[in-house]
């Protein structure tokens, strides 16, 4: 490392504008400053002067076109040297229009005979690459040209497959050694990329059929570790990969679990919490510590502490590869959460130590945004930012065939950003499914740019998480004494009707609606009751709950379900368990069992949702004409009519009754006989029951009647 103790600083903070800050015992009247150059000295023409502290801040024009990838020197009247550091001009968009790279060659290009490396540091004056063998001594190190738009390359002739690597950047007089933001695989704990032939990575592809609307999907929330580490899982990988590939699996009382269970149970998406490589989980000591993923530290490769091998980084991709084929064997799609707003640690991550400052979002003093409140933001509105997350998803999409992506805090990235995304996602996959948190964070990026759900019609084709829905039928996720609709909060009757309506008030079409009560965020729903109404007989939470979870399946728009949620999913009242041990966050598959009644109640209501079109119409024209609710204030009822071009009944009527020891009588529309498929405890969809036209709702929980 060169001696950088510097007695002034320099900045390049726009492409032809230097800010220099000289200390106030070192300022003077007659402060002037020159640029050196090959052919001697410019003189700095200084157009502003200002005091900041214990300082002097100079703003001066370059006088002549700055070349990046080279070291300048700044001299003052008493000719005193600094070097010109590269500032904020690196987030300006002259930056951004004379460096954006558009194409796909960057990262490690295997084959037997060479390989070829290429990085974006443009800012660097110069590169190496290092290698590694696999005991990670020093193989060699070697120098890196500098070609377009601030990439850098080099070429090696002949079998590289399995060395590790890093790149080594000298960027204001600063070495750093960083990983390949590109890098395919890591060596155990992500501390290097490695070299991989991807063609070893292969595992034969199930293709599934088109999935025609957004409105056929039922999602649910999984994490890979928490799937199968219980004890009763009847799973032998437990906490690994390969326990998703594991088949007619059964716990101690001899009921089906794992992905057997999931085909059972009738959902068609599974979304994966993070998978991709992240931080504060020990790879060689995985059962040492917890956490859901949202650290990322690799954004292409795979996780290790799920894998059976996680020094091995060919096993752990072709374990991945093979989860989401044996999920396509039964049927089901993957949706993987992704985190591309923030980074686990700014200072550590590659893109600092290639382009200090160009991938993260400032505010208007110069201090990195803290929206997501994990000390980041990343800046998805940078060309190079945004072709990351393209070229990112699209290599997920490409190699591991997943079908749909959940962007975690999706509020933070521009609306550009996502619409190229849904555009490069859909060329490959149709009917792949984008979803996200748009919630408003704090971040330096103008409101009509983010996408968040108030702007939810500029991406139409893509969907948000529903807080109203979530918060409006169980109660508010941040004050545990605000109860929702399932208890009794008539306040929020007509709230509930528009949420069941598809919240198309909201949102540009019902397919953009995510509907959920309960997530891995915040408490479980069966804690958050259990906190709220200690004392309530178990039996009547119970019945609150399965009402609640019905009302996700059956209104219009997406359902969405926690893993677990049909058995009464607790968390033991933790309510942020991104870090608690096992025992809190284990999908406990004995009271799979415990609770089989209530399973096989939610098992209904889906198999109902996917018999009859009219309870996932895909447009606000068609739930206008069809939906139409009761005056009834005293439970909440509504009519679907006219709906035989969608399923096998004209009409379907549907009443969630939330009011303890009250009975009511109700009239079902028109003549004629209707058949009762669903009471609050039970589902008769292969026996429906005749009844009469006046009926009595007297129990907590959902109503549905059918007739032609």
């Amino acid at each position: 490392m060169l001696n950088i103790n510097r007695p002034f600083e320099a900045f390049l903070d726009k492409i032809d504008e230097v800010t220099i800050l000289i200390p106030k015992d070192r300022d003077g009247e007659k402060k002037n400053f020159s640029l050196m150059l090959n052919k001697g000295t410019e003189p700095l023409f200084i157009i502003d002067r200002m005091d900041i502290g214990t300082h002097s801040k100079y703003i001066c024009k370059l006088p002549c076109e700055f070349q990046f990838g080279k070291t300048y020197m700044i001299t003052d009247e008493q000719g005193t040297e600094t070097d010109l550091q590269i500032g904020s001009v690196i987030r300006t968009f002259e930056f951004d229009e004379k460096f954006a790279y558009p194409a796909s060659d960057l990262g490690a290009n295997y084959s037997k005979e060479r390989t070829d490396w290429k990085v974006w540091a443009p800012t660097a004056t110069h590169m190496k690459l290092r290698l590694y063998l696999q005991n990670e001594q020093v193989f060699e190190t070697y120098q890196m040209t500098r070609e377009e738009k601030g990439t850098w390359s080099i070429s090696l002739e002949g079998d590289y497959d399995g060395y590790y690597y890093t790149y080594l950047a000298c960027i204001n007089l600063l070495w750093n050694e960083a990983v390949d933001p590109y890098t395919k695989a890591v060596s155990i704990n992500g501390e290097y990329g490695v070299i991989i032939d991807e063609q070893r990575t292969n595992v034969p592809k199930n293709n599934l059929p088109l999935l025609k609307s957004k409105t056929d999907a039922i999602i649910y929330e999984a994490h890979i570790r928490d799937f199968s580490i219980h004890e009763d899982s009847g799973l032998v990988h437990k906490g690994k990969y390969e326990a998703w590939l594991e088949t007619q699996t059964n716990n101690s009382q001899g009921d089906p679990t794992g992905i057997s269970y999931l085909k059972e149970l009738g959902v068609t998406h599974i979304e994966l919490l993070p998978v991709n490589d992240f931080e504060e989980v020990d790879e060689k000591k995985p059962q040492d510590s917890y956490n859901w993923g949202y650290n990322p530290l690799h954004f292409f490769a795979p996780e290790g502490s799920y894998s059976k091998y996680p020094e091995d980084p060919y096993k752990r991709i072709i374990e991945l590869k093979s989860v989401v084929q044996s999920l396509h064997k039964q049927g089901l799609r993957v949706i993987l959460d992704v985190v591309f707003n923030h980074v686990y640690s700014k200072e550590n991550s590659s893109f600092e130590k290639l382009l200090p400052g160009y991938y993260f979002r400032y505010d208007e003093n110069g201090m990195p945004s803290n929206g997501t409140g994990v000390g980041n933001d990343l800046a998805s509105e940078r060309y190079m930012v945004r072709k990351f997350i393209i070229d990112c998803i699209t290599y997920w999409m490409k190699e591991f065939d997943i079908d749909g992506f959940r962007f975690d805090l999706m509020g933070i990235h521009d609306i550009e950003t996502m619409n190229q995304v849904e555009a490069a996602v859909l060329t490959l996959k149709p009917d792949a499914f984008l979803l996200g948190e748009g919630w408003d964070l704090n971040t330096p990026l103008p409101l009509e740019q983010k996408t968040i759900i108030k702007n939810a019609h500029k991406v139409p084709n893509i969907s948000f998480f529903n807080d109203q829905f979530r918060d409006v039928i169980k109660g508010s996720t941040f004050s545990l004494n605000d109860t929702g609709f399932v208890y009794e909060n008539m306040g929020k009757f007509d709230q509930t009707k528009l949420l069941i309506s598809g919240s198309t008030t909201i949102f540009a079409n019902p397919e953009q609606s995510i509907n959920y009560v309960e997530s891995h965020d915040n408490h479980t729903m069966w804690d958050r009751f259990f906190l709220f109404s200690e004392t309530e007989e178990k039996e009547i939470k119970q019945a609150r709950h399965r009402l609640a979870t019905g009302i996700v399946i059956l209104s219009q728009g997406v359902p969405f379900l926690h893993a677990g949620q049909e058995f009464f999913r607790t968390k033991k009242g933790v309510e942020n368990s991104y870090n608690s041990p096992d025992h809190i966050n284990c999908l406990n598959w004995s009271d799979r069992s415990s609770y089989k009644d209530n399973i096989e109640y939610i098992k209904g209501l889906i198999k109902l949702r996917k018999h009859h079109g009219g309870f996932r119409l895909t447009t606000k024209k068609h739930i206008e004409k069809h939906l139409s609710f009761s005056t009834n204030q005293q439970f909440l009822s509504y009519h679907l009519r006219d709906i035989g071009v969608f399923g096998p009944w004209e009409q379907i009527y549907v009443v969630h009754h939330v009011q303890l020891n009250l009975s009511h009588e109700l009239r079902l529309p028109g003549g004629g006989e209707w058949m009762q498929i669903v009471s609050p405890t039970h589902i008769f969809l292969d026996s429906p029951t005749a009844v009469k036209n006046e009926i009595k709702v007297n129990k907590i929980g959902t109503y549905v009647f059918c007739k032609n």
